[in-house]
């Protein structure tokens, strides 16, 4: 007997890797996608994807689609009662477990189950620890197709912004950036993979800079 999950879903690469992951362990069962949008945008938090490419996504990997609207700013406090709502809403569908794309950060994964303790929700990690190097290209190989759609230019060169994450792309990062970019290097959207039904057409779009981040636009074909 499978247990339903929820996965927070961020558009990139790590939680488009989750999925594959949970989608081949028996013991889950993925029953949606949750994701927060920033409402003046309309595109996902920090990584700046259209939400119509978000819910292509979806679509392509034929799960139901859960949005949070953040409102822009957003405080933390603001944050924290928005996901707490949505927590009511898993309780009263007898959803206990809510996975994410972490990889080794620990007071993220921290912040994380403090916000579940006494809901009843358990927080899963699937890809914990793996070595990024490792996972990086497992996931080249896997067939995930993405691309750079958000680079934090004190981090990493504004260059990369819309660059496919791909092995050339691995080889130009320096060394001190962590190949999944899980510092907030960089954050990425993916248009294909083995998570996904079909691949999503997109073309590059603009390229901007905007609230000290610099943005690569990817347009739904």
């Amino acid at each position: 007997m499978t247990t339903p999950i929820i996965l927070s879903w961020s558009s990139g690469k790590d939680s488009a890797w989750t999925l594959h992951t949970l989608q081949q362990d028996p013991n889950y069962e993925v029953v949606g996608l949750l994701t927060t949008v920033n409402v003046e945008h309309e595109r996902v938090a920090m990584h700046g994807v259209r939400a119509a490419l978000l819910q292509q996504q979806a679509d392509a990997a034929g799960l139901p689609l859960h949005t949070l609207d953040l409102p822009y700013p957003c405080s933390n406090d603001e944050y924290e009662t928005i996901m707490q709502q949505f927590v009511s809403v898993m309780q009263d569908n007898s959803i206990r477990h809510i996975a994410f794309g972490d990889l080794f950060l620990e007071d993220i994964r921290a912040y994380r189950e403090q916000q579940m303790q006494g809901t009843g929700i358990t927080a899963v990690f699937p890809l914990w620890e793996i070595p990024t190097q490792q996972l990086a290209r497992d996931m080249i190989a896997g067939g995930i197709e993405a691309h750079i759609t958000c680079v934090d230019p004190a981090k990493l060169s504004a260059e990369f912004a819309g660059r496919c994450f791909d092995q050339a792309l691995l080889n130009d990062l320096p060394e001190n950036v962590d190949p999944c970019g899980e510092n907030g290097e960089f954050h990425t959207c993916v248009t294909a993979g083995p998570m996904f039904r079909h691949a999503i057409n997109v073309e590059r779009g603009e390229v901007i800079t905007r609230d000290n981040f610099v943005f690569a636009d990817l347009l739904p074909v």
